[in-house]
This record gives structure tokens, C-alpha cells and sequence, in this order.
């Protein structure tokens, strides 16, 4: 199916947790099976930070991370509502879900929150197979992204939005996030 930009709203779909669980990749899938489609890979928005960037891991990056998230939340409301399909793919813990909900709404187009989570040796075992340029690769920083994002993390209520990947392949992955968006069981409000 093949929308223009006046077209109606979309949804925004936010596909999270920690590093090694197939976000990007999943992501991908997803933009590249809709038409028109925006990939908002949340790295790219860090990387465009010149100089004075914080490790976004980091507790002193707070104030930084909040400020990215605003930016990230506006472009993927905007997009959405231009009829572009939005998948915003990156560690995006529930602690800075505010500026996304608070951009929907405003957009009038609904927000879905997708934490893929894999068992921690997995994950670190695939962060640290990462390759390229700014990848995180370090297992003590994976491991603590791990358990911000699991069963003694922070998701509390968020728990029900928890996609296992550990066992599945990524385009098995990407049929489970579409199930869950067409059953609208992970929309954030």
C-alpha cells in the first residue's frame, strides 16, 4: 500500500531493550515492509552530537539523553503524522517514555512500546560479536543495560510489553512485534 505525505496519522512503534537483542535488525524488517516508512535509529541522533557527548550508559549523560529523546519523540511524532510509518529502534528504557507519549498525543497517533529481551548470556554474547564504529561491545556495560531491561529491571508495569528473542530469528521477531501492534496489546497512552 503506498501513502503520501497528507495522508492519515500512523502509529509510532518503539522497538527497545538492551543491546544483542535484535532491535536494528528487527527495525529494519519493519521499515522496509511499509510504505512510505521512517527508520529512526536512536544512535543517529547521539552521533550527531559534535562535541561535549556523554556515553549515553553513563549516569552524568541524564540531561543529555533527555534532551535526545525530546528531538527523537518530535521527528517520530511529525513523521507519523505525515503518514509516514515510524519505527524508532534503540535503548529506550521506560524512564524516558515521557517525551514520546507526550508527542503522540499531541500528534494524535498512537504509540507502541516493544521491548525485545533476550536471556542475559545471549545478549551479551551477541553485543560482544558487534562490529563497527561505535559499537558497544564491553560485557560489563551490556550486562547492566541487561538488567535495567530485565526480570529485577525497572519495567515494572512495562513487563507485559516484553518480547522474547533469545530463541528466535529476527524475521520471527519482527512477526511477533507486528502481532502485537495489530492487537494493539503494547500502545502506551
Amino acid at each position: 500500500m503506498h501513502t503520501t505525505r497528507d495522508a492519515r496519522p500512523t502509529d509510532v512503534l518503539v522497538v527497545t531493550g538492551p543491546p544483542g537483542t535484535g532491535k536494528s535488525t528487527v527495525a529494519r524488517i519493519l521499515a522496509d515492509a511499509a510504505t512510505p516508512s521512517v527508520h529512526l535509529h536512536t544512535d543517529d541522533f547521539y552521533a550527531f552530537i559534535r562535541r561535549g557527548a556523554v556515553a549515553p550508559y553513563l549516569p552524568e549523560a541524564h540531561e543529555q539523553n533527555r534532551v535526545v529523546m525530546d528531538v527523537i519523540a518530535g521527528a517520530a511524532a511529525r513523521y507519523a503524522q505525515g503518514g509516514f510509518h515510524v519505527i524508532v529502534d534503540g535503548v529506550v528504557g521506560p524512564w524516558f517514555t515521557g517525551p514520546l507519549v507526550t508527542a503522540a498525543g499531541r500528534a494524535g497517533v498512537r504509540l507502541h512500546y516493544l521491548v525485545l529481551r533476550a536471556d542475559e548470556d545471549t545478549t551479551v554474547a551477541r553485543g560482544t560479536a558487534r562490529r563497527g564504529a561505535g559499537a558497544l561491545t564491553d560485557p560489563g556495560p551490556l550486562r547492566d543495560m541487561h538488567r535495567r531491561f530485565g526480570d529485577l529491571g525497572d519495567l515494572g508495569d512495562l513487563e507485559r510489553h516484553v518480547i522474547d528473542s533469545t530463541a528466535q530469528t529476527a524475521a520471527e521477531t519482527a512477526d511477533a512485534v507486528r502481532a502485537a501492534v495489530r492487537a494493539r496489546t503494547h500502545l502506551l497512552t
